[in-house]
């Protein structure tokens, strides 16, 4: 496929195409065929990332740092206990300076609009490594998980079970209306997802094919291809953490429910990190049908895909 993504920021897959989504996965199963079969490139040779943390992080730290270093480039960790994040000096400031000094941003935090700011001030690309309400590349990860284990994901079924509102839910109800895979999410009425965005999704759908619904009843996992759940509490709300204990109780993925998809191919996935006994059982995640550790290791192959495709002539 004959695209450029050169210079592109990625702060929410609302603003990639079908077609550019997947050009990124191609590029990704290109990249982790690479890393198999040992090959090493220096890519990013003679580049920067800017690495701002708000939020802590496992994977999204370790990947981008791993994938942009192993190809040469030079990563450097910025938390808001080593720079002046919107405290001594503004944002705007913030992103002009490095703008000037790094090929690339990637920011992991709270607001959305701190992304948004970033992009337009630094005018370099910025990738949205998670915020309140969008984590692309943890769904640019998923369905690279899903087509490796389906072939093409398109009218199949993944089920999101859990908090509807949350930065995973949204990302995925947007590429699974992109790309044409139906999307169910099971939550409680109080945690459904916004109205604006199901309407964007559903509006996406009508193109795709994709059908997207929002349902309180686990009984409609029935026929689902994959089951996904994410940790009940978010970070940043951990105030908050009797209430949705005792909202998403009835929604634990578990064996029991993982039959009641009445599929034995269907897979689990989850964003990690997990708290095993809540959102998951043990014996669903670290199980036959668990497909998390592959997630986990498609955040790299996805994060270098997404960062070849928009910092190179790849």
């Amino acid at each position: 496929m004959s695209l450029s993504l050169l210079g592109r920021s990625l702060l929410t897959l609302l603003d990639y195409s079908p077609e550019e989504i997947r050009y990124l996965l191609d590029i990704s199963k290109k990249v982790k065929k690479e890393s198999k079969d040992g090959m090493v490139f220096r890519r990013f040779e003679g580049k920067t990332l800017a690495l701002l943390f708000e939020k802590r992080s496992t994977r999204t730290r370790c990947a981008f740092e791993t994938a942009f270093g192993e190809e040469g480039g030079h990563p450097v960790f910025l938390s808001t206990a080593d720079i002046q994040l919107g405290a001594k000096e503004s944002l705007e400031d913030t992103a002009r300076v490095f703008g000037r000094m790094f090929s690339a941003i990637q920011f992991r935090g709270f607001k959305q609009e701190t992304a948004e700011t970033l992009a337009k001030y630094s005018q370099i690309p910025v990738y949205n490594g998670l915020t309140d309400l969008y984590h692309p590349t943890q769904a640019l990860a998923d369905f690279l998980t899903l087509e490796e284990n389906f072939g093409a994901v398109k009218g199949k079924t993944l089920c999101y079970i859990g908090d509807g509102r949350n930065n995973v839910a949204r990302s995925l109800m947007i590429i699974c209306a992109k790309m044409g895979t139906n999307f169910t999410v099971i939550t409680p009425g109080e945690l459904n997802p916004e109205n604006e965005l199901l309407h964007k999704c559903r509006t996406l759908a009508q193109v795709s094919g994709a059908v997207i619904r929002v349902t309180p009843d686990v009984i409609d996992v029935k026929g689902a291809d994959a089951l996904y759940t994410d940790v009940w509490v978010s970070m940043g709300e951990e105030n908050k953490k009797e209430e949705r204990i005792r909202l998403l109780s009835p929604y634990q993925v578990n064996q029991k429910l993982m039959d009641m998809t009445e599929k034995s191919s269907c897979i689990f996935l989850h964003c990690l990190p997990a708290v095993k006994g809540e959102e998951v059982t043990a014996d669903v995640i670290d199980g036959p049908q668990s497909r998390a550790w592959d997630e986990a290791e498609n955040r790299k192959h996805t994060i270098k895909a997404l960062m070849l495709a928009t910092l190179t002539e790849i």
